[in-house]
């Protein structure tokens, strides 16, 4: 797997793709929509397999709202993103099996934790990109050195 592919994409294309997720995850939870958290997973899963640049959220923005107020070019990491939309997809996949199949208070619990994480990434800090960076490229936090270093001795 490519550890980097840098792809420029408009900014506010992709603040609006990682807000709107969020928000969509925050409404399935509070309103206690399975049907929304379905959609989740669809748009994940398309933003995986067609990667960020055709990725729904961001072609519908780029089409609509950025013809009217363009924004700065952001060079993001490809590889990155497919791996952080591949943990969305496989999240929202596992909270709805647990909310149809297993136990429906345990996956509400799932969606919470998710919208959660998924705030931290409206914030402009996607952990899941973040890990990837970390185990690809040496490119991780103090602690995270610290505790490798000690494995390698």
């Amino acid at each position: 797997m490519t550890k980097y592919k840098p792809v420029s994409i408009p900014s506010n294309a992709f603040t609006f793709c990682r807000i709107s997720l969020a928000l969509l995850v925050w409404v399935s939870y509070l309103f206690h929509s399975k049907g929304l958290l379905v959609v989740v997973f669809f748009l994940f899963l398309f933003s995986a397999i067609l990667k960020i640049k055709k990725a729904p959220m961001i072609v519908i923005y780029a089409n609509t709202i950025e013809k009217l107020f363009k924004s700065k070019a952001e060079v993001v990491n490809e590889p990155a993103l497919y791996f952080a939309h591949l943990v969305g997809t496989s999240f929202s996949a596992l909270s709805l099996v647990f909310l149809y199949l297993i136990n429906e208070q345990a996956g509400w619990i799932l969606v919470l934790i998710f919208a959660l994480l998924k705030s931290i990434s409206a914030l402009g800090f996607c952990p899941a990109a973040k890990l990837y960076d970390c185990s690809n490229n040496d490119n991780c936090c103090a602690f995270a050195k610290k505790a490798l270093k000690k494995n390698v001795r």
